[in-house]
This record gives C-alpha cells, structure tokens and sequence, in this order.
C-alpha cells in the first residue's frame, strides 16, 4: 500500500530527484505541513546555464503556501541545494513546484488567478484565498508577466488604439488591442504620444512590419506614433467613433434647443434624448410612435439627427469611390445646416476623410474594444479603485 509520503509525492509530481520525507497535520491549526528533500547525489543543475554542476550546501529551509488539503492550510517546506558553478558562480537549483524567490507553489498561483479573475470582488476573493492585497496583487502580476512571455503575436495585422478614463478627473489609460484575436496586448498611462508610443515598444519591428491597419479615433497624438513606428500601416478612423461624435453632436442640438424651448414652456424634448441616440429600426412601440412624431417636427434636432442618420449611407458602399462622391454631398448639406455642432463634426469628418476611406480597405472598427471597455470599467467597480496604474493595468491584461 502507497504510504502518505508516496501518495504526496506523486500529488505534487515531484519526480525521481525529490521526495517526500514527513507530512505534519496539526488539527488545532487546521495546517498540513509538508517535508520535502532532494535525494542525495554528486551533481545538481545550474539553474543560470542548465550544466550538471557538483553539489555545494544546502540553503536555509524555506516554506511555500500549497492548494489546501481537505480545507486544511497546506505548507511545503524544504532546504534547497545549491550548485558551484564555474560559469556562474553559486546558484540555488530550480525546484518544479514554485518560481525562485516565490512564497507560494504554482499550483496555488495558478488557482488563486483563476479565483481573482472571475470573482466580482476582488477584496473577497482575498477573504476566501486567506491573502493580504499585497500578495493577491503580486501572483496576478507574476500570471500577467507569464503570459505576456508566452504569447505569440508573428500574425497580427490589425489593431486597434484607444483610450479609457483612470481614476477621477482628466486621467487616462491608453489601449492597444489585437482586433482579429480580440485581446489586449498592453495598457500604458495617459493618452498622449508617449503613451501611444509605450504602447508600440512593446512589438518588435518584425511585429510591427506585418501590421497592415490600425483602428483609432482622430486623435493626433495617436496618429503621431503610428507613423513613428509602423509607417506602412493605413490609419483607419472606423465607424463605431463617428458614430460617437455624430451623436454627441446630435444631443449638443437638443440640449440647447431644449433650454430655449423650456424658457418658453414648451416640453417638447423633455425627456426624450435616449430616443434620438437609438437606431430608429431598434426602437419598438411605444417608443417608435412617440419618437416618429418628433422626428418629424419642426425641431432644429429634427434636422440634426436626420444629417446623422443620412451618413449612415456612407458605410453602405462597397468601394471607397462611391463612398466618397456620396461624402461630398451629404457634406454640402451638413455645412448649410445652420448647427454648430453639426457643422463641426462634418468638418472634423471631412478632415479625416483620407483616413475614414481606409476602412473600405480593412473594415475594421474599434467597437471590439468598446467591449473591453465595458470588462475594464466593471473590474473598477468590483476592485473598488486601485492603488496605481500597474495594478490596474494588471487586472486588464489578466
């Protein structure tokens, strides 16, 4: 019959070069303690060049936090040899059940990650682990900088730049995504060049070679970088933030037209602005017949959203010629409309416009990382805030 010893050995898959050598249960402190050696003999593995090196001493006894045994705390402990390598000096050998200098075994880690990805609050799942902040915080650190070692990103050809509010006040975070795998690939602090800038460093310049189109908003810092660091990309201003402006565009009109109209006692647009900000196809009755009378009254964001909702031809072209013929068109009416904010957006629009054309080449978008987006603000919400940056940026790349 396999003794306890054997059993745990095998469990924690320690091989031929360690054993098992006590298992110490203490009921009273609800804790399984558990001895590990390394079995004698002459040479050990340099952990710096991977050579078979003779054996020198052994390092003091350490201890590492273990999945729990029948709810009971688990603890591995051991005193690690160590080599005396003539390239490298002395080096403590790797053991296979934790990272060096690590207070906990992988396993552990790699469940106690699991647990803090998928928990809505971050500080209970600490409760649950029976970890402070500060060591929840540094395994996911370590599972991020894992990961990022390992992934492979030979294939990305779309990305996508963008930004998202941090903390209180004007503070941001840029992102930078892989749109085709729909992941994140790094997260820098601030929105500006060097920020964008952080975000690019982090590809080779093989990487960013095969980069053929970057989706982003029309903000020239962004555009800035890209043409610093992946010059043969096109810019692709997509459709999900022309969409935003438009309709921002559109409320300024109402917000404004509203003020007038209650100075006057007239209700009219009391109420309402959700209505102008939905598709028309998505809204049902009630909503539909109310919002159809509006629309078609004499209202100055009558003809505001009917501007916006003609651009939305602009995307139904299949080629950038016709898109481009039907642009200069709705921009003449655009321009004439008499609304400031209109105005404005069908300048900004026509400014860009080289750039919006792109899509009709690589139709992409950035409403992928909107998506994102949504994940990133409810990780605020479960953390309750974050201490700094990295760890924010921790628990987005997670």
């Amino acid at each position: 019959m396999e003794t306890l010893s054997e059993h745990y050995c095998r469990l924690l898959g320690l091989g031929a070069v360690w054993r098992v050598v006590d298992v110490d249960l203490s009921l009273e402190a609800q804790r399984v303690v558990i001895r590990i050696e390394d079995v004698p003999s002459q040479l050990v593995c340099c952990p710096e060049c991977s050579q078979q090196r003779p054996r020198k001493d052994h390092a003091a006894e350490r201890s590492w936090r273990h999945l729990d045994t029948m709810q009971f705390e688990t603890i591995l402990t051991a005193r690690i040899p160590r080599t005396e390598c003539p390239e490298c000096g002395v080096r403590t050998v790797a053991v296979p059940w934790a990272e060096p200098h690590g207070r906990f075994t992988l396993m552990f880690e790699a469940f106690a990650t699991r647990l803090l990805q998928s928990a809505s609050s971050f500080q209970k799942a600490c409760v649950f682990l029976r970890l402070n902040w500060e060591s929840a915080q540094r395994i996911m650190n370590k599972a991020v900088e894992r990961g990022l070692r390992r992934r492979e990103l030979d294939g990305v050809q779309h990305v996508g730049l963008d930004e998202k509010s941090f903390g209180k006040g004007q503070s941001y975070i840029s992102i930078i995504t892989e749109i085709d795998g729909g992941r994140v690939l790094e997260v820098a602090s601030g929105r500006d060049e060097q920020a964008a800038n952080e975000l690019w460093e982090t590809l080779s310049w093989e990487q960013k070679e095969h980069v053929e189109a970057v989706a982003m908003d029309m903000w020239q810092a962004y555009e800035n970088s890209v043409d610093a660091h992946a010059p043969e990309a096109e810019i692709v201003h997509d459709r999900f933030h022309i969409s935003k402006h438009s309709n921002e565009a559109v409320d300024k009109v109402r917000r404004a037209e509203h003020k007038q109209l209650k100075q006057a006692g007239d209700e009219t647009l009391t109420g309402n602005r959700q209505l102008w900000l939905f598709y028309p196809e998505n809204l049902k009755d009630p909503n539909w017949l109310k919002f159809s009378e509006l629309k078609d009254a004499e209202l100055k964001t009558s003809k505001a959203w009917a501007i916006k909702e003609q651009f939305r031809w602009f995307w139904e072209y299949r080629i950038a010629r016709g898109a481009e013929t039907f642009f200069m068109k709705w921009h003449r009416w655009a321009s004439r409309c008499q609304l400031k904010p209109i105005q404005k957006v069908a300048e900004m629009i026509h400014g860009g416009l080289d750039n919006i054309l792109s899509w009709f080449n690589h139709r992409i978008s950035n409403g992928p990382a909107e998506g994102f987006h949504s994940l990133i603000q409810a990780l605020k919400s479960a953390a309750r805030g974050f201490r700094n940056f990295e760890n924010y940026r921790t628990r987005i790349l997670c």
